[in-house]
């Protein structure tokens, strides 16, 4: 081969393993389970306290729900993973260029030695129904001018973009799993963010899901299941829990033991039939709240999230059994300025930096 046709080739496969690396994320293999920083509060500790508690315990990937300059001083050099959002009300102005270059520079490039994974364009917006759908015309073209941004700074294949849409909210049928479909009136919004996604890099899909409030609400996501498991606890709240080892809802040859992963695969079908099948879901936002509501205790709190975080490691789902789930939990902190009480009380630590109770971070 002439040695101008195989500079050629070596150029090519670079660029194809540059995009590949950050497509695949190391989903086949275990996840490191990330948690949610926020900070809609108070009386939590500071950015410093919050960034040290998090590195002490072994968690190696945050979400932010806003850029803070305290907090991305703090990550400098501590390899933790960030998934760093563009909050909604900056949507509109995030749809000029010039200004999606501006903060690129400010909250990107100007922390280079922060190892930044994602970058969130919105979060749980909804096209209707809903007073956060004034931002939805914006969702796209941020995410495209953030795409600019970032090629134009070499780093199109080193930081990922997405936007995180609410389970709940966007599918018309979540069960069973095999009929997850999205809301018609929704299609409109959401198909230009896959078919955006599938061509960068097949970026995942963002999902915020929590089946506390499938449990709560009675939502199709967990059904009225007749039989008890033994010792006759409630087999709706084992099947939201991860408690249980038996196949509770029966999905044609898929068998589903929890909740979390019957979520998980509506989602996929939805995209499936959205033209989104080759892209991966990331969840972006789980958890237990320990208080405000039924069922929120410390004791589901900690065997929700420790059984999620052993799940994950262990397991896809029955729709992907190879690909683990790259999976965020709600919340390091409670928040006390949350609208609803049941919203509030979702941190894993209280406000002194003590754990509610043990959870295990695996390190890898």
């Amino acid at each position: 081969m002439p040695p101008k046709m195989t500079t050629m080739l070596l150029i090519l496969l670079a660029s194809v393993f540059a995009a590949l690396h950050v497509v695949s994320g190391a989903r086949s293999g275990p996840q490191d389970v990330g948690v949610c920083y926020g900070t809609f509060s108070d009386n939590q500790p500071s950015a410093i306290e919050a960034v040290n508690l998090a590195k002490s315990v072994g968690i190696r990937r945050l979400r932010l729900y806003g850029p803070d300059h305290n907090v991305l001083q703090t990550l400098r050099n501590t390899g933790i993973e960030v998934m760093l959002g563009v909050p909604n009300d900056q949507l509109q102005w995030m749809s000029n260029q010039n200004n999606a270059n501006q903060w690129i520079q400010e909250y990107i490039k100007n922390y280079p030695d922060v190892n930044f994974r994602y970058i969130v364009v919105g979060n749980g917006i909804t096209p209707v129904y809903s007073p956060n759908s004034q931002f939805a015309q914006f969702v796209l073209p941020a995410m495209q001018n953030i795409r600019n941004a970032l090629s134009a700074s070499g780093l199109q294949n080193k930081i990922q973009i997405s936007t995180a849409i609410d389970q709940s909210e966007v599918l018309r049928h979540s069960f069973p799993p095999s009929q997850g479909e999205f809301r018609p009136e929704f299609r409109q919004f959401i198909d230009p963010i896959i078919q955006f996604l599938v061509k960068n890099n097949n970026s995942p899909m963002l999902v915020n899901l929590h089946p506390f409030f499938s449990y709560l609400d009675f939502k199709d996501d967990i059904p009225q299941i007749i039989n008890q498991n033994k010792g006759g606890r409630d087999a709706r709240l084992d099947y939201a829990l991860l408690r249980s080892s038996e196949t509770l809802v029966q999905d044609g040859q898929l068998k589903y033991t929890n909740a979390f992963d019957a979520m998980v695969d509506s989602v996929h079908s939805a995209m499936e039939k959205a033209g989104g099948n080759s892209l991966d879901i990331v969840v972006s936002e789980t958890g237990w709240p320990t208080s405000g509501a039924h069922a929120a205790t410390i004791e589901s709190a900690a065997t929700y999230n420790n059984n999620l975080i052993k799940h994950v490691q262990i397991n896809g789902t029955p729709k992907r059994p190879q690909d683990r789930v790259e999976t965020y939990i709600y919340s390091m902190f409670d928040e006390n300025k949350k609208d609803q009480e049941n919203q509030r009380h979702w941190g894993i630590f209280w406000n002194n930096k003590q754990a509610k109770y043990p959870i295990n971070f695996p390190k890898h």
